[in-house]
């Protein structure tokens, strides 16, 4: 896979709940192995933006399966946790607001509230059920992430508040969005979450 297999809003896919993984077979292994492939050659596609997660339904696969990268700041480090049903036990810490972009929302970020602090619990790739404590910018990634296995993006948390919304400049920088006019020219972009149940 490459970054051509990330589908993008208006994919009514991205509002899909997805399945969760009873065996992880060799399919399931490849499948792991496409989704860091596809974040990796997004990344190497783009000047200012870092691939940091993917969950599996951005490749257009309903499994609950995310991949995490182990290093945000290095992007010489090119490997990733694996995270299959991952659940937030619990949330706690306080709620901030700060960026988030998301590889199937092309240069858009929105400011989002999130927990600072969660746990974690998933399985890895051998079938093994473990727990983390996630702080902070790794915090709000699990939780856009799992937010993608339930068929939710940022933007449904943050479309009441048209102030929330910033582009992504050519130059890297983020500037405020014109909201009103970027709502009008992309209606597609801003449905409802759909349950597919």
């Amino acid at each position: 896979m490459n970054r051509n297999n990330i589908i993008t809003l208006p994919n009514s896919h991205l509002r899909q709940r997805s399945k969760k993984v009873a065996v992880i077979t060799p399919e399931i292994l490849q499948l792991i192995a496409d989704m860091k492939a596809a974040t990796l050659d997004w990344e190497d596609h783009r000047d200012h933006e870092v691939g940091v997660a993917l969950a599996a339904v951005q490749v257009d696969k309903l499994w609950r399966i995310v991949v995490v990268r182990d290093d945000f700041d290095d992007k010489t480090n090119r490997d990733f946790a694996v995270f299959i049903n991952p659940t937030i036990a619990k949330y706690y810490g306080k709620i901030e607001q700060d960026f988030e972009g998301c590889l199937s929302i092309k240069d858009v970020y929105g400011k989002v509230p999130r927990y600072t602090k969660v746990k974690v619990d998933a399985m890895n790739e051998e079938g093994r059920n473990f727990r983390i404590t996630a702080e902070g910018f790794l915090a709000r990634i699990f939780q856009h992430e799992i937010d993608h296995t339930n068929g939710v993006v940022y933007i449904d948390h943050i479309k009441d508040n048209s102030e929330a919304f910033y582009k992504l400049a050519k130059d890297g920088k983020l500037t405020p969005l014109d909201y009103e006019a970027h709502v009008k020219d992309n209606k597609d972009l801003w449905h409802e979450q759909q349950d597919e149940d």
